[in-house]
């Protein structure tokens, strides 16, 4: 009996250790990190979740927020025993106990603070700017795996269309009705391809690990299938896109970094007026005994060059942050128009390509192929059509991926994301 409750105990260990190494149990256990299929918006999202950049950014910012606490308060106090009188003869001695406090007579605590806050407003917004910067990284790497995939697809299609032509080209030429050169020519198409499907393969698997990498994932991770792309249609209207502009990151930390220069030339014009310094603590004498000794003292700011130029200085930066804000305001402005007249060039493009291209290219196929089948054509028009075809193709999928480029290059120029990729 003993035995056989030692054997059952094993077994039942067994089972669970094969349950807890098993594939399906493991896939159980670790979460999927993407949704499959992945969109493009989640691909944003989630690379604003998980880089380190944005952790490292958000880290600053909560640093900045300590400092307006620290720049605007007192000085330490200061503590101050002291031997007042020390007689030669030693008989006793004069000492006291004093505590020290300086007081500024002005604002400048305030104006430390104002200045320290519009810092915080400013490494906010240099948060937000590298989770928009991270935004369109990820976008790319998401539209390169795209293109790569959709590649790789056309060619394994192509390839099969190859391998077709060929055996026709054999079937002709072993009833003697086509040369030998037809099924070389076909070969070669077909080896082509067949380079081309090798490389591609290791161009997808270099595309999945840059979308990891953007997405703070381990670079091998595995990718799940690519939702397709869908935008908001149709475009924004300039006079929209101007009003959003107003809230990109790198204008709201410009005006934040005015603020801030306008609240350090406070804080110099306040170094004019004095620091108040109060002394006071018990007291020992030898002649009067026990008492209380105080003091009042005042700072002279008497040397007047030197206060002088800080206030310039303060000044003059202030002047170079209005017009460093004046200059990014005209540069953003000017990539948004950029980033508009993009999209529509590239809309057009696809459209093109989409609506009046591909259906022709396709329309040349089946004369082609009717025409060498019945011996009328050689077999280099084949080819040619199938090329033409081909090319149509791969412009095709690069239309679509510079058109889904220049939808994120327009979120990035607005400022946000949301309503623009879907």
């Amino acid at each position: 009996m003993v035995m056989s409750s030692f054997t059952s105990l094993r077994l039942a260990l067994l089972f669970s250790v094969w349950a807890l190494i098993s594939p399906g149990s493991v896939a159980a256990q670790t979460p999927q990190v993407l949704p499959s299929p992945v969109s493009l918006a989640d691909v944003i999202r989630l690379a604003s979740e998980r880089r380190d950049e944005i952790q490292a950014a958000r880290a600053r910012m909560r640093a900045g927020e300590a400092r307006p606490a620290i720049v605007s308060a007192l000085e330490d106090p200061m503590f101050a025993p002291s031997l007042d009188h020390l007689p030669f003869m030693l008989g006793g001695a004069d000492v006291s106990f004093t505590f020290e406090q300086q007081i500024p007579l002005s604002g400048i605590r305030g104006h430390r603070r104002a200045s320290a806050l519009a810092n915080v407003d400013r490494l906010r917004a240099e948060a937000n700017r590298t989770t928009l910067d991270v935004g369109i990284q990820a976008a790319n790497a998401f539209l390169m795996v795209q293109e790569r995939r959709r590649t790789e697809a056309l060619v394994s299609e192509q390839l099969a269309f190859a391998r077709d032509v060929v055996s026709a080209a054999n079937a002709r030429y072993a009833s003697a009705t086509a040369p030998q050169s037809d099924v070389l020519r076909a070969e070669v198409e077909v080896a082509r391809l067949e380079a081309l499907a090798r490389a591609l393969v290791s161009e997808v698997r270099g595309a999945e690990a840059m979308l990891n990498t953007s997405l703070g994932l381990e670079a091998d991770s595995p990718v799940p299938p690519l939702a397709s792309l869908a935008f908001a249609q149709p475009s924004p209207s300039w006079s929209a896109i101007k009003a959003a502009l107003t809230s990109r990151p790198e204008l709201v930390a410009g005006r934040a970094e005015i603020v801030r220069a306008e609240a350090e030339v406070e804080v110099m014009r306040d170094m004019f007026r004095p620091m108040a310094t109060i002394r006071t603590g018990p007291s020992y004498t030898m002649a009067e005994g026990r008492g209380w000794m105080a003091m009042f003292g005042i700072s002279l700011p008497i040397w007047r060059d030197k206060l002088h130029a800080g206030v310039a200085e303060a000044e003059a930066m202030r002047a170079m942050s209005e017009a460093d804000l004046r200059a990014m305001t005209r540069m953003i402005e000017g990539d948004a128009a950029v980033a508009v007249s993009q999209l529509q060039a590239t809309s057009d493009r696809q459209r093109a390509l989409t609506t009046d291209v591909l259906p022709r290219a396709r329309l040349a196929i089946e004369p082609a192929v009717a025409g060498y089948t019945s011996g009328q054509l050689p077999l280099v028009s084949v080819i040619e059509a199938v090329q033409a075809l081909w090319l149509v193709q791969a412009d095709l999928i690069t239309a679509d991926t510079e058109l889904g480029l220049a939808w994120a290059r327009l979120g990035r120029a607005i400022g946000s994301y949301e309503g623009i990729v879907q």
